[in-house]
């Protein structure tokens, strides 16, 4: 879990935050209002988060892909009404003769 700090804090304990963050492993997110704005951590961590950048790029770029390739797809015939309330079912379905 983070420490949370305001920024008008953070300003005058810059130097012990670092600390906390460097030797201490915490976690520091400096807030505005109670808002989030940022985070001081660990340059580990830092390289971790860029590694996970990194190695999510090539799954985005095939996510795209696929998106590009559903949104190329066009409905061939559109099926009755009927069809589409009751499915298959009602595709099979005809006219009884004795």
């Amino acid at each position: 879990m983070a420490y949370e700090i305001p920024v008008t804090q953070a300003r005058a304990e810059l130097a012990d935050l670092i600390n906390r963050v460097v030797y201490g492993g915490e976690r520091v997110v400096v807030t505005r209002h109670g808002k989030p704005l940022v985070a001081l951590v660990s340059a580990d961590d830092l390289r971790r988060l860029e590694e996970l950048q990194e190695s999510a790029e090539p799954r985005e770029a095939a996510r795209e892909q696929v998106i590009s390739t559903v949104a190329g797809v066009r409905e061939v015939a559109s099926a009755s009404r009927e069809q589409q309330r009751f499915g298959i079912a009602a595709e099979h379905r005809g006219t009884a003769t004795s």
